[in-house]
């Protein structure tokens, strides 16, 4: 795996913070998590339009 020890998550942490700068993470993690949220609704959303929809296979 990857990240099997701590120090690695460490140097990663590391770099994304140089990269992105420390202002624009949390900008960052808040649109992800808006993204995701919206991505776990259409995904609940297209699960409840299949379970609707008729078996027309038989």
């Amino acid at each position: 795996m990857f990240l099997r020890e701590p120090s690695h998550i460490l140097i990663l942490l590391l770099v994304v913070v140089i990269l992105f700068g420390a202002k624009r993470l949390p900008d960052s993690a808040r649109s992800l998590g808006r993204s995701l949220r919206i991505f776990k609704s259409e995904v609940k959303e297209l699960n409840k339009d299949e379970e609707k929809k008729p078996d027309t296979n038989a």
